[in-house]
């Protein structure tokens, strides 16, 4: 894999290094231009059951009155109904009363994981859809397809826009070659992470996946590649759209919905990488993050230094990784294939292929929509896999964040998941529990599997690669249970509200002075969202704003709460200081419980997503950078004189008087006006419901 700092040109095909050339003529280009460039409407939206709930609430108080574009429920994350009794069915059963009332799509849960259901029913090539998933990742079929926190639906559903501040600029991933025997698609995204996360090569920028290599790429691999492009950092991606797509999209009944899709001739990108299939060879990435990657050969001929490497790149004791490797390899404890990634037909079905009839040890199979079960049901993938002792679990995103199948105490979980951040495996740090999830391909868990354990490459064994194959997607269970109500809301349909659905408090607008006190200082390079709200069991109290906001920070900051709620009941304001927070999910919930709080600012040095420092601002939180964030204390106050006025003006440079005494530099760049809008109001619910007043 290289990568190529400078401007690149399509030139029949083959990319050539230029200079002084401006970006045009690209896929992603012309989707965004279709779609009103920097200001965009997308043609349809998606969420699940920890976000649906809020952005419903959100909108509805902000004056919606019935969803003005095609927008899907799907109950995929809050599906095992374990914690808090009824609440999880009850925000289903909120969900589907929402979408009669509004026009909206219910899908029931255990029918399909968020993305298989928008690949299988809502994507189409030219489309632009947006998600409050951060794996929202459609561009394989052709659809440019975002993940943002909720705020940023409300104002769709509002008939408002999403805003970038000048277009995104757009790498060429220029895909050569073929894939080895036992590498599949993880492998490939494993190693994009590898050499692009770190050094920000794609941070907010869009992919656009061209070249002769994809031609040989099933729309299986194409897609479990494609949907990992968000541990990269980038905005967005697409693909080149050909008869295999053509394919995919007939399979599932909707074959209208595909169209070409290539660059044209001479398009020229900001940058670019170029992709050797054959190159890549099975992976691994350990704890705790997609890109601490490596080649499971160099694994095995290294173990020692591959493991220090990754216990320093994780933050891990000395030798806690170390530990799990014996004379005959990596011990691993347990094998997930599952959800948006792992859970899609042709990875089950390669995993079937390489476990046969051995053992599969302790396995869970979770397939990625019933459209897919079934299939796999009827070629005796299943049989197979359950004659094996292999476990088949419903369509269900748990494995990924923390939800089902939790190991034990201090073991090692191979997945072919998404991530494998801290926790993500629903281990308890403050009860004394650890226990890690490394990524592998679905091919190299089962070669593992059936090794005894043993991280194991699946190009080391012998089975039959399935790559091409007839498939039909059975769709009547879609058509049996999922309630489509698009074009036809009913505004006499009552909402139905479980006991733990709470609307969302008050918060006040800007005005004056702005004073607030650092109630957390994080001093880790980057902070995921999953430390500032946590994933798993908590997330079910996502529908009750001040339940949830209680877990704040629970597992980085446990004094977190305790120190903003006392601020706050005296009527004063608390801030998170912090080196680079808001990486992974798109959960506002991690914006909006410090609100609940009494927060009203994040210091940072920056951010490390577009998407959380929207969620900030969609909920009345100023994101502030400072370049010396990391000088605050815990307990600082700090003031901005006229703050107020000041914002309201467009200033973006502000001196903060810290105790009254000492003075430090915030600065506020790149806001645009609405944003500033909001930050006055005091929150997006409070924007709209004035400009609704106005009106």
């Amino acid at each position: 894999m290289k990568l190529i700092d400078m401007p690149v040109k399509l030139v029949r095909g083959k990319p050539e290094v230029c200079e002084c050339l401006t970006p045009g003529g690209s896929m992603a280009e012309a989707v965004l231009k279709a779609h009103g460039g920097t200001h965009i409407r997308f043609d349809a939206m998606i969420s699940h059951d920890i976000t649906y709930v809020g952005i419903i609430q959100t909108a509805r108080a902000s004056g919606m009155k019935a969803f003005p574009l095609p927008y899907a429920f799907t109950n995929c994350h809050n599906s095992l109904c374990a914690v808090g009794g009824t609440i999880n069915e009850d925000d289903h059963v909120f969900g589907l009363s929402a979408a009669k009332k509004y026009g909206g799509i219910y899908v029931p849960a255990n029918l399909a994981v968020i993305h298989q259901y928008a690949r299988e029913q809502m994507a189409f090539s030219g489309g632009m859809i947006l998600g409050s998933d951060s794996h929202t990742r459609y561009g394989a079929l052709g659809t440019l397809a975002i993940g943002e926190g909720g705020g940023e639906l409300v104002k769709q559903l509002l008939r408002n826009t999403y805003d970038l501040p000048k277009p995104p600029e757009t790498v060429l991933v220029y895909v050569m070659g073929s894939l080895r025997h036992g590498v599949g698609p993880h492998d490939v995204a494993l190693k994009l992470c590898a050499e692009t996360y770190k050094n920000g090569f794609v941070k907010n920028r869009v992919l656009e996946f061209a070249g002769p290599g994809i031609a040989g790429l099933s729309m299986d691999s194409r897609i479990g590649i494609d949907v990992m492009t968000t541990e990269t950092a980038c905005l967005s991606s697409i693909w080149e759209c050909d008869e295999k797509t053509k394919a995919y999209y007939k399979a599932h009944g909707r074959e209208d919905k595909y169209k070409p899709m290539q660059p044209a001739d001479g398009a020229v990108y900001d940058r670019a990488i170029l992709l050797d299939l054959s190159q890549i060879e099975p992976m691994i990435a350990l704890p705790y993050h997609p890109s601490n990657a490596f080649p499971i050969r160099e694994l095995n001929e290294n173990p020692m230094e591959v493991l220090e490497k990754a216990e320093e790149a994780a933050g891990l004791k000395e030798g806690e990784l170390r530990k799990k490797w014996t004379q005959r390899g990596l011990q691993a404890d347990q094998f997930l294939i599952a959800g948006c990634a792992g859970g899609t037909y042709e990875n089950i079905l390669n995993a079937a292929a390489i476990i046969a009839d051995k053992s599969a040890g302790n396995m869970s199979v979770y397939p990625s929509s019933v459209p897919v079960e079934t299939a796999l049901i009827q070629n005796g993938a299943i049989s197979r896999l359950i004659s094996s002792g292999a476990v088949l679990k419903p369509c269900f995103c748990g494995p990924c964040f923390g939800a089902g199948d939790v190991p034990s105490n201090g073991a090692l979980s191979l997945r072919h998941a998404t991530r494998n951040f801290p926790c993500r495996e629903g281990a308890k740090p403050g009860e004394g529990q650890s226990a890690f999830v490394a990524l592998m391909d679905a091919r190299s868990i089962a070669a593992s599997a059936v090794n005894g354990g043993f991280v194991t490459g699946a190009d080391t064994v012998e089975y039959e690669d399935v790559t091409e194959y007839e498939y039909k997607a059975d769709l009547s269970a879609y058509k049996n249970r999922v309630y489509n109500g698009i074009g036809n809301p009913k505004p006499d349909e009552e909402l139905i509200f479980g006991p733990n659905i709470a609307d969302w408090p008050d918060f006040k607008s800007l005005s004056g002075d702005l004073s607030f006190t650092v109630c957390s200082r994080l001093t880790d390079s980057v902070t995921t969202t999953d430390e500032l709200i946590p994933s798993g069991e908590t997330s079910s109290y996502r529908s009750n704003p001040v339940r949830l906001s209680e877990f704040a920070l629970s597992r980085r900051d446990p004094g977190y709460v305790g120190r903003s709620k006392a601020l706050r009941d005296q009527g004063k304001y608390s801030a998170v200081v912090a080196v680079c927070p808001g990486d992974g999910s798109a959960r506002e919930q991690a914006a909006s419980c410090q609100r609940v709080l009494g927060g009203i600012a994040n210091v940072a040095v920056s951010y490390a997503t577009k998407r959380y420092r929207a969620n900030l601002i969609n909920w009345g939180i100023v994101p502030f950078v400072c370049a010396d964030a990391l000088n605050l204390q815990l307990g600082d106050v700090l003031t901005i004189k006229d703050f107020a006025a000041r914002l309201k003006n467009g200033e973006t440079e502000f001196e903060a008087i810290i105790d009254g005494g000492a003075y430090v530099s915030l600065s506020l760049p790149a806001l645009t006006e609405a944003e500033r809008e909001i930050l006055l109001d005091g929150c997006l619910i409070n924007h709209y419901r004035r400009k609704g007043l106005e009106k």
